[in-house]
């Protein structure tokens, strides 16, 4: 059974005719690209040990490496302009605490399980269609970021080469597309080379500011920004600028489409394995957070000499900050990093918008014609967001999406750390369609009623103070609620019917040893293989993912409950 995209499973096996026994369903033929894991790395399943081939250090290099981007600098700069320094640093550094803290769990959860960040969210207590509202989340995310990075890589452009705005717009979109397409191993080469020009370009700006204007910070940290702030702190601007900077939460899911590669942790590697993890999972903000102040810094440096719209453009505060010492090489040299920084962060942002898609579309429409072509689908809305000028309305755009996203991300550091340890969830990662139930009200109800109460404060309808903090109120209410859902229907709606191969009293085998699924004829690692009775054999998760007509019949199974059960030992790994 052959298709360019991904034909429907057969009907199970019945009566024949003459009452004798059917004939197997059609074996499913993927497409020629998503049958490629070289280009679909493996984008809607666990990623199996043995394509895991690369070091702790290189993994954590490459997604850090996706951090380099300048939106940063802009976030950053307009938080300090709009509430003053005072206010907006704290706002600063406590978005990057809350960040660092919630990006602990589902660092480690993905680079242990092999997952990214939607099988993650499956198994973290939103269920198996649960977690599609999460994907749109997490893609408008990507998005979002990319135009935004888009539209300060244009500006370099224009700045640089006189190219017209929405010119650039249509080539920073086009630019990333052949790395992006070519996958992880492309990406790993890009982020590796062009490595050494950004750390360059990052440290001078500073180094030339601190000899040749060394009074600027202090001069700083008195600035109460452009909008008028009254001096000193304010609860009003803390919460404000904080829920802007928390905008970014959703960065962790980036990272963990990285982190998904690390190798196993074994006692040879624990240390480097643990260092890698944290450095390139949550530790991303803690550069992201200097990057916020440091760009707030050159901003408030260039202010009187380009004055406060493009200030507001990383371009010009480089430039500005280079001429001292580079004089009439400051524009090249300032255009030069700021696209660098750009293509190493858009090529994240477009590799993890093309996963996000499939995830979702593969469980609505039960196809899935590869990752690649949702990589056209996600850049399109970029450049739509783009060309309608989305960078002029930044801090309100990212202030909503911060709600939503960090109810979000809330609700699953909840469940794995609260939900997991104390036994009301499953104490591992059960991702498969095969045994989860559609829609876990544990994490999904956290953030669904999260994300609607701090919307509405968002827009003003519980007071101005609520209005400030209601990034804060969906924190407390998504962590809070995740684990009262999940004791108040006792556990239940985790697993639909027991894995039998990590039943209770069942001895775990070698998770790496392949099993020929029954419908693709491929062989896959055992965390990717399900039991299905209507094929009457093992099944991979996406083929299961991808059959509309088996009723969903192995969940329906009358003898076999919601159960918990035991965490699967990983190769060279104790269980937790």
């Amino acid at each position: 059974m052959t298709d360019t995209a991904v034909p429907k499973t057969q009907p199970a096996p019945g009566p024949g005719p003459g009452g004798g026994a059917a004939p197997p369903p059609p074996r499913r033929s993927y497409a020629r690209l998503a049958a490629d894991e070289s280009r679909e790395d493996y984008s809607l399943r666990y990623a199996p040990h043995s394509f895991r081939r690369w070091s702790p250090g290189t993994v954590a290099g490459t997604a850090l490496g996706g951090i380099a981007y300048l939106a940063d600098f802009a976030i950053g700069a307009s938080i300090v302009f709009t509430y003053g320094f005072t206010s907006g640093l704290a706002s600063i550094l406590a978005a990057a605490t809350i960040i660092f803290l919630t990006g602990i769990p589902i660092a480690r959860a993905c680079a242990r399980y092999g997952l990214d960040m939607d099988l993650v969210t499956r198994g973290a207590g939103f269920g198996y269609f649960g977690s599609t509202l999460t994907s749109l989340i997490y893609a408008s995310f990507t998005f979002i970021f990319f135009a935004l990075e888009g539209s300060i890589m244009a500006q370099a452009m224009h700045q640089a080469v006189g190219l017209p705005v929405e010119a650039g717009y249509l080539v920073t979109t086009l630019i990333v597309i052949p790395i992006v397409f070519r996958g992880m191993g492309a990406l790993a080469k890009v982020q590796a080379w062009t490595q050494p020009v950004w750390i360059i370009g990052m440290v001078l700006p500073f180094l030339v500011l601190a000899f040749e204007a060394p009074d600027a910070w202090g001069a700083f940290g008195s600035f109460t920004g452009t909008e008028g702030a009254a001096p000193g702190f304010s609860w009003i601007g803390f919460g404000l600028g904080t829920g802007v900077a928390l905008s970014l939460i959703a960065q962790i899911g980036e990272q963990a489409d990285y982190l998904r590669f690390m190798p196993a942790r074994t006692e040879a590697n624990r240390r480097r394995w643990n260092l890698a993890v944290l450095a390139a999972g949550p530790g991303w903000v803690i550069i992201g957070a200097a990057k916020q102040i440091g760009g707030a810094l050159l901003a408030f440096a260039a202010l009187e000499a380009v004055g406060t719209t493009h200030a507001l453009e990383p371009i010009a505060p480089q430039i500005e900050a280079l001429r001292p010492w580079l004089g009439s090489f400051a524009l090249p040299a300032a255009a030069v990093f700021v696209i660098v920084s750009q293509i190493k962060i858009n090529v994240t942002n477009a590799y993890s918008g093309s996963l996000s898609w499939s995830n979702f579309f593969s469980r609505v429409t039960h196809r899935h014609p590869g990752r690649v072509w949702y990589i056209f689908l996600n850049l399109v809305i970029a450049l739509t967001l783009m060309e309608m000028n989305m960078f002029a309305a930044l801090n309100k755009l990212l202030g909503f999406y911060s709600n939503v996203g960090i109810a979000w991300i809330a609700a699953v550091a909840a469940d794995l750390v609260i939900n997991k340890r104390i036994g009301l969830s499953p104490p591992y990662i059960e991702f498969k369609r095969a045994y989860l139930h559609a829609v876990n009200p544990a994490g999904f109800g956290a953030m669904v009623i999260a994300s609607t109460v701090s919307i509405l404060a968002f827009f003003g309808l519980f007071g101005t103070y609520a209005e400030a903090f209601s990034t804060f109120i969906a924190a407390g209410l998504s962590l809070t609620l995740c684990p009262l859902i999940a004791w108040a229907t006792r556990g239940k709606y985790y697993l639909a019917r027991p894995n039998p191969v990590n039943g209770p009293g069942v001895e775990v085998p070698d998770i790496t040893a392949t099993h020929t699924c029954a419908v693709c004829a491929t062989a896959y690692e055992l965390p990717d293989i399900a039991d299905c009775p209507v094929r009457s054999g093992p099944i991979c998760s996406l083929c299961c993912s991808l059959d509309a007509e088996c009723g969903d019949a192995c969940r329906k199974d009358p003898a076999a409950g919601p159960v918990l059960l035991p965490l699967p030992v990983v190769r060279g790994e104790a269980p937790a």
